[in-house]
């Protein structure tokens, strides 16, 4: 008996195919180069705030994407029952930042500091692990109004990332008013349309790589984009566990890296449903147990291999959505590519030389497309209904006042400001709070509960 092998794979679930293995380092490559400036940024920020020396931020930042690399092939390739074998990059979240800040000053300070920051990254990635089950019992609260909500309002607050990206390092060209940064943004989103419109096949699936390609090679010519760190950089550096010493384990910073795990989790599970509306797979409560685990674990192996608390993130979700590229392999590539990088501080360095406005010509097209996700989610839910337009709205103005208005918090405790500290989690909390008050509670005129699936 003969069996067709090429009928068998293309049997596979689209997540499940391997690309042949050039096309295969090209998508990965394009999900690392669109991924690296949020991936490194929480390092800097933190390192600038403690006031870190810079062999110690080149350390956290190596440290960074090897463990990113790790925290992926969880995720994508899995371990058993850890890892929800889908296409999803892991990053380090970005709501963690404000915490380990107060945590790394408030205790010992400077490279001490880290050692508190690290023992409360450990001891919440613990916590999740084991509390995976119970959180994904949650997922009967997150409805089409939900999950769609969740991710246009993390669709919605990326935009200005990319926006902020754009003129990070823009200066004023000629008489005109006009930035240079805008020039590289806009001028690399165009390559990528174009590329997405003209382009046939393989050509279309890495327009964003393409176009970063493109818009950094201008910049280089018009002296723009710099690599004169690549020189001084070391050929290879190996991260080690505990580099900086044993960690400190204190009550107070865990309860706040916790609270922090659970506001990223709500995260994580709104980017699990979103790439499961791009590759067609239903998202099973399973799968949320298993994402959450993937969490849990990559965050515990970050407190030990000197870096911090990791998340999905929508950065790739949206990439994935614009090339319609679904295979997790492709991520396991990336992750493997981003090992890498953590151990040969050199092409960091290649990959650091890419220009800021660059990456946000580039970035505006992903987190928007990662927005048309949420809309495809809500096209589900019963809109024409008050009460959910009532959850959709107002989730999305609490996201968008903390947006554009993060000064706010100032004045905030500690604890609030992990919660309000970002449009994603107001806008998040709002939308499940909102579904059970107006869906789920019963009705003051008819004294039923609502359909909790609308």
């Amino acid at each position: 008996m003969t069996i067709n092998t090429h009928v068998i794979a293309s049997e596979r679930h689209p997540v499940d195919q391997v690309p042949s293995w050039w096309k295969t380092i090209a998508f990965g490559l394009q999900h690392v180069l669109t991924f690296y400036a949020a991936a490194v940024a929480v390092p800097v920020l933190l390192a600038s705030a403690l006031k870190l020396p810079k062999d110690v931020l080149e350390h956290l930042i190596s440290a960074d994407l090897f463990t990113c690399g790790i925290a992926s092939l969880i995720q994508a390739v899995g371990i058993g029952r850890i890892g929800v074998r889908l296409p999803l990059l892991q990053g380090v979240s970005f709501t963690s930042l404000a915490p380990m800040i107060a945590i790394g000053a408030s205790g010992h300070g400077g490279v001490d500091g880290l050692r508190d920051v690290y023992g409360s990254v450990i001891a919440s990635g613990i916590i999740t692990f084991f509390i995976a089950p119970w959180f994904a019992k949650l997922a009967r609260f997150l409805p089409p109004v939900v999950t769609g909500t969740v991710i246009l309002v993390i669709g919605i607050t990326l935009l200005p990332v990319a926006t902020n990206d754009i003129f990070a390092d823009s200066v004023v060209v000629g008489g005109h008013g006009y930035l240079k940064g805008l020039y590289y943004g806009l001028g690399t989103l165009l390559c990528v349309l174009t590329i997405q419109k003209l382009g046939r096949g393989f050509f279309s699936s890495i327009a964003v790589l393409i176009g970063l390609i493109i818009g950094t090679a201008v910049a280089w010519f018009a002296g723009d984009a710099h690599f004169s760190d690549v020189a001084r950089s070391e050929n290879f550096a190996m991260t080690t566990p505990f580099y900086f010493g044993l960690p400190h384990f204190q009550i107070i910073p865990i309860l706040s890296i916790t609270i922090v795990m659970m506001v990223s989790l709500m995260e994580t599970c709104g980017n699990l449903y979103a790439v499961g509306e791009i590759v067609d797979k239903p998202i099973t409560r399973r799968d949320i147990v298993s994402a959450v685990r993937a969490d849990g674990l990559a965050t515990c192996l970050g407190g030990i291999f000197n870096s911090f608390p990791y998340t999905c993130f929508a950065e790739n979700v949206g990439l994935v959505r614009l090339t319609q590229v679904k295979s997790r392999w492709v991520v396991a590539t990336a992750a493997c590519i981003m090992i890498i990088l953590g151990c040969i501080p050199k092409l960091s360095a290649i990959v650091a030389g890419i220009p800021l406005a660059v990456l946000g010509g580039a970035s505006l097209a992903m987190f928007a497309a990662v927005a048309v996700v949420g809309v495809q989610m809500l096209s589900r839910a019963r809109l024409d209904r008050p009460n959910n337009v009532i959850i959709v709205g107002t989730s999305l103005a609490l996201s968008s006042l903390m947006t554009t208005q993060p000064h706010l918090i100032a004045d905030f405790p500690s604890w609030a400001q992990v919660i309000f500290g970002s449009g994603i989690p107001v806008g998040a909390f709002s939308a499940l709070v909102l579904h059970i008050l107006f869906n789920c509670l019963p009705s003051r005129n008819s004294g039923q509960h609502l359909d909790t699936a609308d």
